[in-house]
């Protein structure tokens, strides 16, 4: 058991409650503190949650307002402009993840690394859903001998709740970035105007109408598999499951295409479905992230490193505990 807590900065909102509570279900004697800029709502998550403690945040200052409270590692689930908290775990040498920043915005945390990398693990989690969709890929990826195409569509569907600052998240990569990453040809580009829109199938087949995203996912899988053509694109509306007359859903649809090992064409399609939407995934990966750099699952991770989700996710061990949370992953005919 830990004797140090685990700080989680946002954690009252959602994705911070379904963090705490698959920590909470695995691990039940873990000490969490539930940071938060209004204590009375950072009170009550913790009340909710069992053996938690809630503290406020204050990111002006260098402590963040904790003093001399100590810590085992820090999740933030919302944009810190002034990278405070990646400070203070660096300062205090404890493990850092944050699941916000977008491609664009990464560079004040990979420069804090790169002066300090020995200081703290740090973990760039801003991929979709927090390994749902990174890790699927890559174990579907094993399959091919050469891989030429990676398409990936996500599915909101508008029923899904998410917090304001999941809103926010999305509204500013969405509509604030006039350009958005792919990989085509071999050549990194940026989609623009009509290059950005885009349509993909849902898991039932219907089509959807499209925009490109860029999260992390785009830049981890095209430098892991070496694809020429990389895309990731986002719909929101209405989900396979509520067009069947059940409850909404989320969705990611994975579409592969290059060669078999033996030089074949080869082509395979995945669905990669949570009934609940998208918080419980995302929680589920940050708090599998949290157990690794911890040691909650095991030896702790080293103390230095520049992560995505993915390099420190077994997958394994990854697809059990979806699973187990009332995920699916199932393969599609290909198209």
């Amino acid at each position: 058991m830990l004797q140090d807590p685990i700080l989680l900065i946002g954690g009252s909102g959602i994705v911070g409650r379904w963090t705490a509570r698959f920590l909470r279900a695995t691990h039940p004697d873990a000490a969490l503190l539930i940071g938060g800029r209004d204590l009375a709502r950072a009170e009550e998550a913790a009340a909710e949650i069992g053996n938690a403690e809630a503290v406020k945040i204050d990111l002006a200052a260098a402590d963040l307002g904790l003093g001399e409270r100590r810590v085992s590692a820090i999740a933030i689930f919302f944009t810190d402009t002034t990278t405070a908290a990646l400070r203070f775990a660096q300062a205090r040498g404890v493990p850092y993840i944050s699941i916000s920043p977008a491609i664009h915005e990464t560079g004040p945390d990979v420069a804090a690394y790169m002066h300090t990398p020995d200081a703290a693990p740090v973990v760039l989690g801003t991929e979709w859903l927090v390994g749902a969709t990174t890790i699927p890929t890559l174990t579907f990826a094993k399959a091919f001998g050469r891989i030429d195409d990676i398409r990936l569509g996500a599915l909101l569907d508008e029923q899904d709740e998410g917090g304001p600052a999941a809103f926010a998240d999305l509204e500013r990569q969405t509509q604030a970035v006039p350009a958005v990453l792919a990989r085509r040809d071999g050549a990194w580009c940026w989609r623009t105007g009509d290059d950005a829109k885009a349509e993909f199938h849902a898991a039932d087949g219907t089509p959807m109408a499209a925009t490109a995203l860029s999260p992390h996912d785009i830049v981890g899988l095209a430098t892991v598999t070496g694809a020429p053509n990389v895309a990731f694109n986002l719909a929101i509306g209405e989900s396979s499951s509520r067009r069947r007359g059940e409850p909404m859903s989320t969705e990611i649809l994975i579409e592969l295409a290059g060669e078999d090992p033996a030089g074949q064409p080869l082509r395979t399609r995945h669905a990669v479905t949570h009934p609940e939407g998208q918080m419980p995934p995302t929680g589920l990966g940050v708090a599998l992230l949290l157990e690794r750099l911890t040691g909650l699952d095991g030896d702790p991770t080293p103390p230095a490193g520049l992560y995505f989700p993915y390099q420190l996710l077994d997958s394994q061990r990854y697809f059990e505990r979806f699973e187990q949370a009332g995920g699916e992953i199932s393969a599609l005919e290909a198209p």
